[in-house]
């Protein structure tokens, strides 16, 4: 197929983009290195540096016989985007190219605004790009957990049927963020199941925990074609930063009281099986967030498409210890403590 990748130049874009070519897919990939341009405006580079887009797909193509195609722009410039896909006419999308960060949407007016104008923008034009350019292509975007904040019944997967005064109806899931970025998915969602209703388009949205690692099959092929690695208080996630913070001998930052349930259950307990001094140190929790909740979220869509998950393994998190080490001398300590708080 002719996949188009935007936010290519991401942590989750360009392992995408790598592991799609290597099966034989047309990839081409689109970025503005807004993430970049962010991470160095506040200060929060990345543990491991990564070439610019270019040079990983030169490095890609050297090592594996591989094209990806490189397009360098503003997903929210709606002519730039148009003529990708009049150039490109791609069969499917995979929409990763927003502002990434909860903490730096919540961090002030500019960052709020960047965030709502670049991540709003960026799928309205994708959808008419869709429209107008390719209507049979399948838009697949990264939706988040996040969006469904903390709810004391069971998240169901995607739908809840709802009773009411004897009547029933099936609605998307109800939603309630903590942080302005979530709440931009959340518009995100609504957004396209409009146009899904309106216009029959072909959309997946996948809503995911935070990510951690270090490496990917493709990427163990050349140094250079490593993922973009942070273990900052604005882009790192919670696993990749307490890994850092490990490595480094600095307590393992928990917020509050450290009873916030996500998908990283039992972490400490698998770090302090790693041959590392590991301490904790509770902070007083900078976001606005349920810390005793509960938390019962299905998941068997994509299961019972055949995904065979890679679990939180002591394997897994020994690999990334082992990797962060080679680069310890890199990491910076204060970067790691929260430098945005909204919880007033």
């Amino acid at each position: 197929m002719r996949i188009l990748i935007l936010g290519g130049d991401g942590y989750l874009g360009w392992p995408t983009a790598m592991q799609l070519a290597m099966a034989g897919h047309e990839v081409t990939v689109v970025d503005n290195y807004l993430r970049r341009r962010i991470a160095d405006e506040t200060d929060s580079a990345a543990l491991i540096v990564a070439p610019d887009l270019v040079e990983r797909a030169r490095i890609f193509a050297t090592v594996t016989g591989k094209e990806i195609e490189v397009t360098i722009g503003d997903c929210a410039d709606r002519t730039l985007l148009s003529n990708v896909f009049l150039h490109f006419r791609p069969e499917a999308v995979v929409h990763y190219a927003e502002q990434p960060s909860g903490p730096y949407s919540m961090s002030g007016y500019d960052a709020a605004r960047l965030t709502i104008e670049n991540n709003l923008a960026t799928t309205f034009n994708l959808v008419w790009a869709v429209l107008e350019h390719a209507p049979d292509c399948h838009i697949v975007k990264l939706g988040s957990m996040g969006e469904y904040g903390t709810p004391n019944i069971d998240i169901e997967e995607g739908w809840i049927d709802v009773e009411h005064k004897g009547r029933t109806q099936r609605f998307l899931y109800p939603r309630q963020a903590a942080s302005l970025y979530h709440t931009t998915k959340i518009f995100d969602t609504d957004l396209l199941w409009f146009y899904v209703r309106t216009h029959g388009l072909r959309v997946t949205d996948l809503m995911q925990g935070p990510v951690y690692g270090v490496t990917t099959p493709e990427a163990e092929l050349d140094p250079g074609l490593r993922p973009n690695f942070h273990y900052d208080d604005i882009f790192g996630t919670v696993v990749n930063r307490f890994v850092v913070q490990a490595v480094a001998g600095l307590p393992l930052t928990v917020y509050g009281a450290g009873g916030q349930t996500r998908g990283y259950l039992n972490l400490i307990d698998t770090l302090q099986c790693v041959d590392l001094d590991v301490r904790i140190e509770a902070l007083a929790n900078p976001r606005k967030e349920a810390e005793e909740h509960y938390y019962n979220p299905a998941h068997t869509g994509l299961l019972d498409l055949g995904l065979q998950p890679h679990l939180m393994t002591e394997e897994v998190l020994v690999d990334m210890v082992r990797l962060v080490q080679e680069h310890r001398h890199r990491i910076r300590p204060e970067i790691v403590m929260p430098r945005v708080r909204w919880n007033g």
